[in-house]
């Protein structure tokens, strides 16, 4: 891990940041798709240099943009995975028998997206509100009939739900806490909408997987923190929150649920599972520097692989396709400088995407039906996470004699 100089300060703890985890160099948004219009356009590319803060051990990238610009209005759609909705399903489940959770409780998520979560609650009978900055994104919750209010959470929109009547018996919020550029605010305002004896409850991926899988395509501009438990723990600690339980999950390559409540509360005793994954982080080394060392080096063995893969299929004539036109599928573009000359597409089945362009590569994007038409030779996976559930949904790739591709941990052909 090199040093730099200390010309940023931690947005938690305000220490000058010296440290370097990654400089994947400049990008474009992630999220910032391209329409046919803009390709004659420059884009816009910025700094994703990833640092640790030497003092409570928060990993961050410097904001590149405001929040209205990265989120305002949001390509990305939680319903058109498959996967990720059972998940929702399933958490609604048990936080409904562990809480009690009924007609008379509460349940608020913030960055509800299109509802994919809530009305899990609702179809049980459970009150809800949503909040979502992002106003095309939560049109489509309130047509699912999530009742949705449009804002940036931080501590303001919290005392005004709150005042409303919102205060919630379980808040919510599933990748959402690595999205805000004022983490400070933003937990203030969590603490705030909690009932004295309410649950929240964030999911987020877990830094520690991001380091021992070189999940470097997950650092995007949007994710402006890359979350260990050591950390969370020192931020709600410091607005009055205190973490009594953690599941680790295998969502997004592997993901913590951290489960709080005020720091007064005393309805909610410490669960094992806090303990587990302490002890994980402190083996890791997380509050030293050593656990942040020599990840830059596995990066660029990555992203050296990837280039030669491509190299070599269109040295012998063969075809590349990308599946899943992801955010982290464009840090892996951008970072290894992939252009639409080595893969001839990328499809996805979120049609808010269909007819757009990857920004930066500016490979074009189709719905997952191009595959059939093209049938490529390789089908680069970009959204590892849920290769599982791209390769049942694509099968008849593998009767073409196609196959799959994924890039990370490590250049794989799946079987």
């Amino acid at each position: 891990m090199s040093t730099v100089p200390p010309s940023v300060c931690c947005q938690f703890c305000r220490e000058p940041l010296t440290r370097t985890l990654v400089d994947l160099g400049k990008t474009p948004l992630s999220n910032s798709y391209l329409a046919a219009k803009d390709l004659d356009r420059p884009e816009g590319h910025f700094p994703l240099h990833t640092r640790v803060c030497g003092k409570c051990r928060l990993v961050q990238v410097e904001a590149a943009a405001t929040p209205a610009e990265i989120f305002g209005h949001y390509a990305y759609f939680s319903s058109y995975s498959t996967s990720w909705v059972d998940h929702a399903r399933r958490f609604s489940e048990l936080a409904r028998a562990r809480w009690g959770l009924n007609e008379a409780s509460k349940v608020v998520e913030v960055a509800s997206n299109d509802g994919y979560l809530l009305r899990h609650f609702v179809a049980a009978g459970v009150p809800v509100l949503g909040v979502e900055p992002a106003a095309n994104v939560a049109e489509s919750a309130r047509a699912a009939g999530v009742e949705t209010d449009v804002a940036f959470f931080g501590l303001e929109t919290a005392q005004r739900l709150k005042n409303a009547g919102h205060a919630a018996d379980l808040l919510v919020g599933n990748n959402v806490f690595a999205h805000v550029p004022d983490i400070n605010d933003f937990t203030a305002g969590l603490a705030c909408l909690l009932k004295p004896d309410g649950v929240l409850s964030l999911e987020f991926p877990h830094l520690l997987r991001l380091i021992e899988d070189v999940q470097f395509d997950t650092i995007y501009h949007e994710h402006f923190s890359y979350l260990s438990l050591l950390t969370t723990e020192r931020i709600f600690a410091a607005h009055g929150l205190r973490v009594f339980d953690v599941a680790e999950l295998p969502t997004h390559g592997g993901s913590l649920r951290v489960m709080a409540c005020l720091a007064a509360s005393t309805a909610h005793p410490e669960r094992p599972g806090l303990a587990k994954v302490r002890l994980d982080e402190e083996r890791a080394r997380l509050d030293q520097d050593e656990g942040y060392e020599g990840f830059a080096p596995k990066v660029t063995a990555v992203c050296a692989d990837l280039q030669a893969f491509l190299r070599q299929a269109q040295a012998e004539g063969r075809t590349v396709a990308a599946y899943g036109a992801a955010a982290k599928g464009n840090t892996l573009l951008n970072c290894c400088g992939i252009t639409a000359e080595q893969i001839i597409c990328v499809v996805d089945r979120n049609p808010h995407k269909q007819g757009c362009f990857m920004p930066g590569s500016r490979i074009p994007i189709h719905a997952p039906e191009k595959l059939t038409e093209l049938k490529p030779d390789y089908v680069l996976i970009l959204p590892w996470n849920i290769k599982d559930e791209i390769t049942a949904q694509m099968a008849e790739v593998r009767g073409w004699g196609g196959q799959f591709v994924i890039a990370i941990p490590s250049l794989t052909l799946l079987p």
